[in-house]
């Protein structure tokens, strides 16, 4: 990221809610109305805070395990934005008046739950911002995971032996079409093995095409 924003290619700017607190105390959370365990980010200084990120009219982003899937689809969703706010909860979460008033899109990153809304943010920024023109080749995202519907094929590189393995014969042929063959082979083995649904997911986006 830094060699993407010495380009001028993206730029990033974290604000501090406590900054917004309105007491002493710089108090940003408290106990959710109708009881429950853990507490609740305060809507006030949550508000000001997104005041003053001038959120209103552009993409809010919370991530959150209650959200929609994140995947590679949306993140090429998100990189067409001019800006893109991100809101980073903590405890139970924030107060529902936020997510009305402010966020166009709770996004969860799987089945499971963080302690830090941080690194949930920090994980959507790195999926996003590596797919603006002039951070990567093109020719790298092309091959990625997820890009075709597959699952990267497996990548090898020197000594060509290493503990008695071998590099695969076929990567060392210089016969570019039977290389991308097994490229291909290999990534539908890969994907079918542990993420099969991704093929039926390709296979319905085949039949509607």
């Amino acid at each position: 990221m830094a060699k993407a924003v010495d380009k001028g290619l993206v730029r990033y700017k974290v604000i501090d809610i406590r900054d917004f607190a309105l007491d002493r105390h710089r108090t940003c959370d408290d106990a959710p109305y109708g009881g429950g365990p853990g507490m609740i980010l305060k809507p006030e200084p949550l508000a000001a805070a997104l005041d003053a990120a001038s959120a209103c009219g552009k993409r809010v982003v919370y991530p959150t395990p209650s959200g929609r899937l994140f995947n590679a689809a949306y993140a090429e969703e998100l990189v067409k934005q001019d800006e893109v706010v991100l809101i980073c909860g903590r405890y139970e979460g924030i107060d529902q008046r936020i997510i009305d008033l402010y966020v166009t899109d709770e996004v969860s990153l799987g089945d499971y739950v963080l302690s830090s809304g941080e690194l949930a943010s920090l994980v959507i920024v790195d999926t996003v911002y590596r797919l603006l023109d002039g951070v990567i080749r093109k020719e790298s995202l092309e091959e990625e995971s997820f890009t075709q519907g597959l699952l990267e094929y497996p990548q090898y590189t020197r000594p060509e032996i290493f503990r008695g393995m071998k590099v695969p014969e076929i990567l060392l042929s210089g016969h570019h079409a039977h290389i991308e063959r097994w490229k291909r082979e290999k990534s539908l083995e890969k994907t079918r093995r542990f993420r099969p649904e991704l093929l039926g997911e390709r296979n319905e986006e085949q039949k509607e095409g």
